[in-house]
């Protein structure tokens, strides 16, 4: 999984595995777009407006690993 933030046009792109089929781009709202394969396969989610959306807290993302509990912070450059 890689997540990716385009700080120009304010959009951040969550992939979730590599296109490996053709994708169609389902818009959920007028800030949130899906790529699914045919098959239901979810390959990536865009977020338009991404700041407002992630309401990032000192422009810091939290992976949890919710087996073990552990937290990692890592920090972004968003203006």
């Amino acid at each position: 999984m890689e997540i990716s933030f385009d700080n120009k046009y304010n959009i951040a792109y969550i992939k979730i595995q590599e296109k490996t089929a053709q994708v169609e781009t389902i818009r959920l709202s007028d800030e949130v777009n899906i790529d699914i394969s045919p098959d239901g396969k979810i390959y990536g989610i865009e977020l338009l407006n991404a700041n407002e959306q992630l309401q990032l807290q000192d422009n810091e993302v939290i992976f949890t690993d919710t087996t073990t509990g552990k937290k990692t912070k890592i920090h972004i450059g968003v203006n």
